[in-house]
C-alpha cells in the first residue's frame, strides 16, 4: 500500500480511514473478522492500482458494509447471576456517581473478565448498609465465558472484594428481568437484644423490652391492606404505593427477634419503616388500632422512625420456574 502513499495529504486520509480496518464490535476478540476485511483491501489494491486514495476508501466502505450485513451476528444472551454482600461499607446496590456501590464493583469486575462494556440490572435497590444474602442480577452478553460455570465464579471472586460473592450465573429467556420478572422478595430484621462485638454489623442492638405479642398482632394486620403510602420514603419515584405481603411474623432465636416479611414488593425504606413503627408497638407507645389508624392514614409523618440499615437483609426472591433458558 504504501507506493500510492504519494504525499501528506494522502496519509491524513488513511487515518482518517482506519477504524473500516477494525470490527465493529465491543472489543478485538473477532481476530477472523479483522483477517478478512485485510485480504479484502488487499484484492481491492491490486484492483485499483494507481487510482487515488479518496475513490479507494469510497469503495471499501461500500464493500464493508455489504460484508458486514452479510456477516451473520453473534448472539446475545441473557444471564442472572445470583450473589450476596455484606453492605456496611456500601452505599446500596445502585450505582450512584462519586459512590461506592455494590453494582459498581461487579460491573467492573464483569468489564475485566470478558473485555466487554457489561451493564447490569438489580432485582432492586438497596439502601446504604442494608445487607442481601440472595440478590439477583441480569445482563446481556456473548461472552463465552459465562457458559464455564465453575471458571466464571473463580475468576470473578477472585475479583470481588470479600463482602461481596457471586453464587450463581445461569442463561434465561430473552425477556427473563431480575426485577419485572421476580414474583416474590423476602427481608429479614434482626434486632439483638445484648450487645454483641461479632454482631454489630449484622443486627440492631436494642435491648429496651418489648411485647413480642403485641408486635405479631399488628404485624398480621399487614396482609389485610396493600397501599403502604405510610411506610414509603418521602419524595419518592415509585408510580404506585401498593404491595401485597404474603407473610409478615416476629419469631425469637437466642437473644434475637426476628422479623419476617415477603411481599411481592416493597417499597423504598419500607422494611426499615414498619419495624420501627412495630417497635412502638412493643414499646406500648403505640396501640393496634393506632397501627391500623396508621396504614390508612397513608401519610409518612404517621408512621414511626426507620430502624437502623445494619439490621435489614434481603433474603431471597423467587422467580417463575419456567425463567431458565
Amino acid at each position: 500500500m504504501y507506493k500510492i502513499i504519494s504525499n501528506h495529504h494522502d496519509a491524513k486520509l488513511i487515518l482518517a480511514n482506519v477504524t473500516i480496518f477494525i470490527p465493529q464490535h465491543q472489543s478485538l476478540r473477532d481476530y477472523g473478522t479483522l483477517i478478512y476485511r485485510f485480504t479484502v483491501v488487499y484484492f481491492v489494491l491490486k484492483i485499483v492500482k494507481g487510482k487515488s486514495l479518496k475513490w479507494l476508501f469510497s469503495i471499501l466502505k461500500v464493500l464493508f458494509l455489504i460484508i458486514h450485513a452479510w456477516k451473520p451476528q453473534e448472539t446475545m444472551n441473557r444471564y442472572f447471576i445470583k450473589l450476596s454482600f455484606k453492605g456496611t461499607h456500601y452505599h446500596g446496590w445502585q450505582f450512584q456517581l462519586n459512590a461506592v456501590t455494590v453494582q459498581s464493583l461487579v460491573e467492573q469486575s464483569l468489564r475485566i473478565l470478558s473485555q466487554t462494556n457489561i451493564k447490569t440490572t438489580g432485582a432492586g435497590r438497596t439502601d446504604t448498609g442494608v445487607h442481601a444474602r440472595s440478590f439477583v442480577a441480569h445482563f446481556d452478553s456473548d461472552c463465552k465465558l459465562f457458559e464455564n460455570k465453575p471458571d466464571f465464579l473463580y475468576k470473578i471472586n477472585a475479583l470481588l472484594p470479600p463482602e461481596i460473592a457471586i453464587h450463581d450465573v445461569y442463561r434465561v429467556v430473552p425477556n427473563g428481568h431480575s426485577r419485572y420478572s421476580a414474583i416474590s422478595r423476602t427481608y429479614e430484621y434482626i434486632i439483638n437484644r445484648i450487645k454483641d462485638p461479632f454482631d454489630t454489623d449484622l443486627s440492631w442492638q436494642y435491648s429496651v423490652p418489648l411485647n413480642l405479642e403485641a408486635m405479631n398482632q399488628s404485624a398480621g394486620m399487614l396482609k389485610n391492606h396493600t397501599d403502604f403510602t405510610s411506610f414509603s420514603k418521602l419524595h419518592s419515584s415509585t408510580k404506585t404505593n401498593v404491595c401485597h405481603i404474603e407473610e409478615a411474623l416476629w419469631v425469637i432465636q437466642g437473644t434475637k427477634l426476628i422479623f419476617r416479611i415477603r411481599a411481592d414488593r416493597f417499597l423504598r425504606n419500607m422494611v426499615r419503616a414498619l419495624v420501627g413503627t412495630l417497635v412502638e408497638v412493643g414499646r406500648g407507645k403505640l396501640s393496634q388500632s393506632d397501627f391500623i389508624a396508621i396504614i390508612e392514614g397513608r401519610n409518612r409523618n404517621l408512621a414511626g422512625f426507620s430502624a437502623p440499615a445494619e439490621g435489614l437483609s434481603l433474603i431471597s426472591i423467587e422467580y417463575p420456574q419456567n425463567i431458565k433458558a
